[in-house]
């Protein structure tokens, strides 16, 4: 990733929102700008970067990702401008699913394996308007199936011979995909969309942009709560999931069972971040099979915020499925800015957030 010019988080805030909010922290600092985005291109709304002008209207969408062992390694998964990582059952060790946030999915040509949904993941998927892909999911989630604000694609995607069980062979590709093992066709994302008459742009239940970032990179040095956060342990006792801080890219290394994360589709590339959020929430059981959900409308829960090697802390605020989960520096009150990049947040359960490792 190229990185920009690195800043304080005080400059930062003295450019986006005012100078006398931060000015007790902040030092004479230089004030080069960003370079001006390329022609035909925008600022993604999902990463700050510029991406092609082509995309600016069109809907992401938002894929579970079973994460399962069995399931490595994931497929494209470094296409995605956000990834969510989240306790999908309270059974199997508390093991962990992704939701992968993808706005230019027009490129992708093996994506997944593709597993069911919770309510959670609606909810979040509703936020940012995105078209929700799934393989199904327990009864719970049929009532969200039906809100009209929240369109999903459920199961019937792309099968591949992996040599693995079946709940493990489906991906997501965007134009149809034929398997001469099983002599059969598959539609992709695009015959899917325009088969279920969803708009592949964004519709009325759009809120806008859902978080700002800062037009130059910065750091979080001159924070008077920031902490060094190189390694990241979480409390996902089956996954064992890790983030590590890469100096020499700038961003945040994930890894799981022990092992580097890495994407076959694009040469075994990391699956790395420039921002990670880290998100207390507590979690309510549905029934004795583990199935559960996090009760994430809510306001004022504790997180945390990550990048270039520090961290502070932070609340966030979820009021509805529409409604986009706002971030806020604990310590100023401040609408929290996000460095340009993707993003990893992760949703910790309440009851061993205390487990949380920052080091």
């Amino acid at each position: 990733m190229k990185k920009f010019m690195k800043h304080t988080f005080a400059l930062l805030a003295a450019a986006l929102i005012s100078v006398s909010a931060f000015s007790s922290n902040t030092a004479e600092i230089s004030t080069v700008q960003a370079e001006d985005p390329p022609a035909a291109t925008y600022i993604s709304e999902l990463t700050g970067l510029p991406i092609s002008a082509t995309l600016m209207a069109q809907r992401p969408i938002a894929v579970m990702v079973d994460n399962e062992k069995t399931a490595l390694p994931h497929y494209g998964l470094t296409e995605a401008d956000i990834v969510y990582e989240m306790m999908n059952s309270t059974a199997n060790g508390r093991i962990t699913r992704f939701m992968a946030i993808v706005k230019d999915w027009g490129k992708i040509t093996q994506f997944g394996n593709i597993r069911s949904a919770r309510p959670t993941n609606f909810m979040l998927a509703a936020e940012y308007n995105a078209i929700l892909v799934h393989d199904g999911g327990p009864y719970y989630i049929n009532a969200y199936t039906k809100l009209p604000y929240i369109n999903n694609l459920s199961a019937g995607f792309a099968r591949f011979s992996n040599g693995k069980r079946a709940e493990y062979t489906e991906y997501i590709t965007t134009n149809s995909y034929y398997n001469p093992n099983k002599g059969q066709t598959y539609s992709g994302l695009l015959q899917r969309i325009n088969a279920a008459k969803y708009s592949v742009n964004y519709n009325q239940y759009y809120s806008g942009q859902h978080t700002a970032f800062s037009p130059v990179e910065f750091t979080l040095d001159a924070m008077p709560t920031a902490k060094k956060a190189v390694n990241v342990s979480l409390p996902f006792p089956h996954n064992s999931s890790t983030l590590t801080y890469n100096a020499a890219t700038g961003t945040y290394d994930y890894s799981e069972y022990g092992m580097a994360h890495v994407d076959p589709v694009h040469n075994n590339a990391r699956l790395t971040f420039e921002n990670v959020i880290l998100m207390n929430c507590s979690w309510s059981q549905l029934d004795a099979n583990g199935y559960m959900v996090y009760n994430i409308l809510c306001s004022g829960w504790d997180g945390y915020y990550l990048t270039n090697g520090k961290a502070i802390p932070i609340t966030w605020t979820k009021l509805s499925d529409l409604s986009r989960t706002v971030y806020y520096d604990k310590a100023t009150g401040q609408e929290l800015i996000l460095n340009p990049g993707k993003t990893y947040i992760g949703i910790v359960p309440s009851d061993v957030w205390n487990q949380v490792v920052i080091k």
